[in-house]
């Protein structure tokens, strides 16, 4: 079958391999603009197939194969060419098969290259208005170009060429590409290319770069929402790094995590996990039986002797840790000699136990399954520092990448804060002004009704004087009216004045001097009061008398109003000369 898939393939390769083969290693010039031919049914047919690689890629191969006897298929232009080939190759890797179209993919590399970044466009005529979803497509098209590029020279153990193109492929992908840009399919590649870069820096012992790859792989693989089976394969390789670094609690940790996502026990990851765990749980608590019991169980349940002989190790590895050393030799001697790196595992631990025992013969024939890896470990040692170099000098690119990044985030947060501090200056005068201009109009109508409201509050109270005035108008022509009426009643009083004092002496009726005293002073008011402050040494026998006299009354008259003899009333009048200067009281009574 892998015969028959292998012609139909190369069939397949023939016919996506575009006209004029480049030489091995020559770039593609970039080609003039032509017409698209997006939209042929060779082009939508390779999109499909890309399109079910991601899920199902044996699915893929199969459609893969069908494609390759269709007229489609000879309708292909130079793209579709190129394209095809990346696709054969990633088909023939994801479902395991070595890669044989190494030289087609070298020149789709190169064509690829040659068509990203053509200002909006591609080599073969996108419109402007696709240009810039065609160059990120064409780029990604590159990215994966170059990471199954390496996936080749890996299976060649070209290991410096193979980690180059994978570190390019990601630069490729981050160039383009967004951090929030890398999901569905991108998110998936970038998973995939630290995945490979993990497993290329643990075979070289590169722990320190194998966890940072292994770590960015989950990272896209929690983007991509991968199955739990790759995340947990990812997680067992992250273990294994802490495990060779001898920082055990963090091995365990990942360890732990497989379990609890990949709960399985009938799978070969699942056991994988359990055996590491027990393992490290060994290096850092030294818990014996419960570490070989673990070992024992997953031995007892392996799937084939490849598996059981490899948990054999882990339990040889911990019985000449203890110093039980023919319980290890029981475990160590079957995988002697066998299954790669497990066997050398096994020879070594073998060897030191020979060591100690002092069987230097024996010691010396397992030393001789190390000698390949002696020699491996030196000739490698170049190679780990080359490699370092590469994965230093992509840290530092992507550290240069994200300082650039956050200087231009800098700056454009700097323009938008310049821009948003000019937009609130202006909205801020555009409100001052408008708050100003409403503030003054709000003046102008509160001006305009105070103004409004004092002159009607003028009017009101000049109309309020008005009426004061006219009504003091009327009471002054009622006074004025009041005082004629007692003008005319006291010129009344004092025509009828000895008319009535006469009356009231001949009438003999009580008091009459009281009421002709009052009578007088109805007539002439306020002239007692003067008189009183003219001569306050008057008594009021003496003033009685000096009104009496002014009313006409004779001596004897006046002696019988005053119930006194006459000498007594002419004594008084002379003291009343003396006290007056004999003036009479007319003076008072106009005053």
């Amino acid at each position: 079958m892998r015969v028959y898939i292998g012609i139909v393939l190369m069939a397949v390769m023939v016919g996506c391999t575009p006209p004029g083969p480049l030489s091995e290693g020559e770039r593609l010039p970039r080609p003039a603009a032509t017409p698209s031919q997006r939209g042929t049914k060779a082009h939508e047919a390779l999109e499909g197939i890309d399109s079910l690689m991601w899920v199902q890629p044996d699915s893929a191969l199969k459609v893969m194969l069908e494609f390759a006897g269709s007229e489609a298929a000879d309708s292909m232009d130079a793209f579709e060419g190129h394209y095809c080939q990346v696709m054969v190759a990633e088909l023939l890797f994801k479902n395991y098969y070595a890669q044989s179209n190494l030289t087609e993919v070298l020149k789709a590399v190169g064509y690829f290259d040659s068509i990203v970044g053509m200002n909006g466009a591609d080599a073969r005529g996108a419109s402007p208005q696709r240009g810039v979803s065609v160059r990120e497509r064409d780029a990604f098209l590159a990215a994966r170009a170059h990471y199954i590029n390496g996936a080749g020279y890996y299976e060649h153990d070209s290991l410096i060429e193979a980690c180059g193109e994978y570190l390019f492929a990601l630069r490729m992908m981050e160039s383009y590409f967004a951090e929030g840009e890398m999901v569905g399919h991108k998110a998936r590649f970038m998973a995939l290319t630290y995945n490979r870069l993990g497993d290329l820096f643990s075979a070289q012992f590169m722990q320190e770069p194998a966890i940072y790859c292994c770590k960015q792989s989950l990272a896209y693989d929690r983007i991509a929402q991968t199955s739990t089976d790759k995340i947990a394969n990812t997680l067992l390789q992250l273990g294994k790094q802490f495990d060779k670094l001898k920082e055990y609690d963090s091995a365990s940790y990942y360890y732990e995590r497989i379990l609890e996502i990949h709960p399985d026990s009938q799978t070969l990851l699942y056991r994988d996990a359990v055996c590491m765990l027990a393992l490290s749980e060994y290096s850092a608590h030294h818990d014996t039986l419960a570490s070989l019991d673990s070992l024992k169980r997953m031995a007892s349940q392996a799937a084939n002797e490849d598996e059981r002989l490899g948990r054999f190790v882990g339990i040889g590895s911990i019985y000449q840790d203890m110093g039980q050393y023919d319980s290890a030799k029981v475990y160590l001697e079957p995988v002697l000699g066998k299954y790669g790196k497990r066997g050398k595992v096994a020879a070594r631990l073998l060897r030191d136990i020979a060591l100690i025992e002092g069987d230097t013969v024996k010691a010396n024939q397992y030393a001789q399954f190390l000698i390949e890896d002696v020699t491996s470990a030196a000739k490698n040692q170049a190679q780990v520092s080359q490699l370092n170099d590469m994965f230093q000098q992509h840290l530092q690119w992507e550290q240069e990448k994200a300082e650039a990044e956050r200087r231009q985030t800098e700056q454009l947060a700097a323009r938008r804060r310049l821009v948003r501090g000019v937009v609130t200056a202006v909205v801020v005068l555009l409100v001052l002004g408008v708050g100003v201009w409403w503030w003054m109009a709000k003046r102008r109508k509160e001006h305009e009704a105070e103004t409004q409201t004092l002159n009607e509050e003028k009017q009101q109270l000049q109309t309020q004087v008005d009426d004061a005035l006219q009504q003091l108008q009327t009471v002054d022509d009622a006074l004025q009216q009041l005082q004629t009426q007692a003008d005319d009643a006291l010129q009344q009083a004092r025509t009828m004045l000895p008319q009535r004092v006469a009356d009231l002496y001949r009438a003999k009726v009580p008091n009459r001097l009281e009421r002709i005293m009052d009578e007088f002073e109805a007539a002439y008011p306020g002239a007692m009061e003067r008189v009183a402050a003219a001569y306050p040494n008057l008594t009021k026998t003496e003033a009685q008398l000096f009104v009496l006299s002014f009313l006409q009354f004779r001596a004897k008259e006046e002696a019988d109003l005053l119930g006194l003899s006459q000498n007594t009333v002419l004594q008084y009048r002379s003291n009343l000369r003396k006290k007056t200067g004999n003036a009479s009281i007319s003076s008072f009574l106009e005053m």
